[in-house]
């Protein structure tokens, strides 16, 4: 590699400068303690597993996204990990073992070996939440609502939009019809991109019975009214029924407390099919094509680990959600103390920074430092005043 090109990153792979690494840690920390005002206290997975682990059970969909390599040591092979979601749902069924309900935040680093969004990057900052042991719609709603209310502590001003659905209903519909993989694959492909050309020539050769179903889940995409047009279609299959109750609970809930939230209710959406059992849900910031944080009902996922349980979470993409809410208007001023051993000097530069401020020392006498505060003695006192108030 050529000297000038030393610097260079691999593609997908970012770094955080001063300003946005700064940002970023402020929400970090804000938005934690924000869960944990839910109860939802705070876990620390491991960067890297052994794949035995990481990739059974939920972590089996990530596998041709983890970065993986030979352990050294034991000889078995290691994943850096590409999701955390699949550790915490590791840690509450094997590592903790707690009976009744367990709520649990984290936040992480993560790899990924090629992106999964269009304009996503490779090593997204992940944060989220998962709720065990409860399959109510009370639980479903607690983690959206969740959700909506920790980006609005993140302060996005935009517009939010609640995109929500269910797997289940998809899977009512199509999975007593024994169809062929080829096929089931080309109604899931169609179905994701709601391309109508694509779905009628597809309709038109399947079996009638097929046909009429894949149409009418097709049309099920748009306001919380197409949850009673899915009722009028589907009201001989109580699963169906079932499903769109719990999709409605969750509206409710959250017309209740985020009023200000638009709600797009899609029956077509399958993000996480292998994985996800119920509902599935992501939100968008006006303005940007991809989502800030999605989520959804992932049950039975500690069956793998001998401790079969219901789960629901969501989980953030710190980076994306940085740039998806405005800079604060105003920084932190900067106190300039020139170099000195006056005890009183240190005295008062502890003090400043015990009470949160930020003291620099000016280790060059002659750098001109432009709209802080400086430290000064003045008749013996340590004492800040502005820069502009510094006798030359």
């Amino acid at each position: 590699m050529s000297n000038e090109n030393r610097w260079l990153l691999p593609e997908g792979i970012d770094e955080l400068l001063p300003e946005r690494a700064g940002r970023l840690e402020a929400l970090r920390r804000s938005l934690l303690d924000h869960c944990e005002t839910w109860g939802y206290r705070y876990v620390v997975p491991p960067l890297v597993e052994f794949t035995d682990s990481l990739l059974v059970g939920l972590g089996a969909d990530l596998d041709h996204v983890t970065c993986k390599f030979s352990d050294r040591m034991s000889g078995r092979m290691l994943g850096v990990r590409a999701d955390i979601t699949p550790q915490v749902a590791r840690m509450d069924a094997h590592s903790l073992s707690e009976d009744g309900v367990t709520r649990l935040c984290y936040v992480g680093s993560t790899l990924q070996s090629v992106p999964q969004a269009v304009v996503g990057g490779r090593a997204p900052i992940q944060l989220g939440a998962e709720l065990f042991g409860s399959a109510s719609t009370d639980a479903d709603s607690e983690i959206v609502t969740l959700l909506l209310s920790t980006l609005e502590r993140a302060q996005v001003q935009s517009p939010l939009t609640l995109d929500i659905g269910h797997i289940g209903i998809y899977d009512a519909l199509f999975s007593d019809l024994a169809l062929e993989a080829d096929v089931e694959q080309q109604i899931f492909d169609a179905l994701q991109r709601k391309s109508a050309p694509d779905i009628e020539r597809l309709a038109a050769q399947l079996a009638p019975e097929v046909a009429t179903k894949l149409t009418q889940l097709a049309s099920l995409h748009g306001s919380a009214e197409i949850i009673d047009t899915a009722r009028s279609l589907f009201s001989d299959n109580s699963i169906v029924i079932a499903a769109l109750d719990d999709i409605d609970a969750v509206v409710a809930r959250v017309r209740q407390v985020c009023p200000a939230v638009s709600i797009y209710v899609d029956l077509t959406e399958l993000r996480g099919f292998r994985y996800h059992t119920g509902l599935v849900f992501a939100v968008y910031v006006e303005g940007r094509g991809s989502s800030v944080a999605k989520g959804g009902r992932y049950d039975n996922i500690g069956a793998v680990f001998g401790r079969d349980r219901p789960a629901t979470g969501f989980a953030i993409d710190l980076k994306a959600l940085v740039e998806a809410i405005a800079p604060p208007s105003l920084e932190r001023s900067l106190i300039v103390a020139p170099r000195s051993e006056d005890p009183a000097l240190l005295e008062k530069m502890t003090a400043l920074r015990e009470a949160g401020r930020i003291v620099m020392v000016d280790l060059e006498s002659n750098t001109q430092l432009v709209g802080v505060e400086s430290l000064v003695n003045q008749a013996g006192e340590w004492v800040v005043v502005a820069a502009n108030e510094v006798s030359e």
